[in-house]
């Protein structure tokens, strides 16, 4: 008589067995709640210690990477208002430069301390989450670059070309630069949230789109507390861009079949 085959070691085979299978906590070890803490004290040690290197490696390019932020401001002369003022804003500068190259790894430290508490099912979205985050964060840096701060410039120099020469200070320069850059880098995580919102079953997408209304008002308050600067061009962009994200998370989640 042909022994049966160990069911341990063999894929699930019915829709049942597919969904407890998916549902498991694999290595699932029991912890205490000093070992958390432990082991969530070393993921911040570990991911300081990212974010020091990260600041000071920008620190020795700081030089080309204040150039580089400075490239959408043609046509005003920047001023160091009071000593070691340029100093303090490269410092800034090397900061949020390395917070932002740090933060794959930070990233990836927080995924190793959750992902022993996550089933089969939620490690599988674990992945397209994590990198839908991080480009929508990278495509809001390029987006406030390339489009927001241009026009925010360009209608602050047009305003006053006839009356006032273009003199700003650096540090309020910059100051504006980083503030607009990472708060469009947030306001791009809209449809990330979307998606999770859907997934944890709390809306769906009917219920997103039955209140456009609110979001559009919403997209507009959200787009002048965003904005650093006070001017209806920037605003507007960022309000439409917010739309533009909002709807397309609809879209994604819809596509998700919730």
């Amino acid at each position: 008589m042909a022994s049966s085959p160990n069911t341990n070691t063999l894929p699930p085979k019915s829709e049942l067995d597919r969904e407890d299978f998916l549902d498991e906590l694999p290595n699932d070890v029991e912890m205490s709640i000093f070992d958390h803490l432990e082991e969530l004290r070393i993921r911040i040690f570990y991911s300081l210690i990212a974010v020091v290197v990260g600041v000071i490696g920008c620190f020795a390019f700081v030089d080309r990477i204040v150039q580089l932020l400075e490239v959408p401001a043609q046509g005003a002369k920047f001023l160091q208002l009071s000593p070691g003022e340029y100093f303090f804003v490269s410092l800034k500068v090397a900061g949020y430069s390395g917070i932002l190259i740090a933060s794959p790894f930070i990233l990836y430290q927080l995924i190793m301390f959750v992902l022993p508490g996550l089933t089969r099912r939620e490690r599988r979205l674990m992945g397209p989450i994590v990198l839908g985050s991080s480009v929508l964060f990278f495509v809001g840096l390029f987006f406030a670059y390339i489009a927001l701060i241009p026009a925010a410039l360009n209608f602050f120099i047009s305003y006053g070309e006839d009356v006032v020469e273009q003199l700003w200070s650096i540090d309020r320069y910059f100051e504006f630069v980083l503030l607009l850059l990472f708060s469009t880098g947030l306001a791009f995580q809209i449809p990330v949230i979307q998606f999770l919102l859907a997934l944890l079953g709390i809306v769906s997408s009917d219920t997103m789109l039955k209140g456009w209304r609110y979001i559009l008002l919403g997209a507009a308050v959200l787009g002048a507390v965003l904005t650093p600067s006070t001017d209806p061009v920037t605003q507007s962009l960022l309000a439409g861009a917010v739309l533009s994200l909002y709807f397309g998370g609809i879209g994604l989640v819809r596509l998700s079949g919730r």
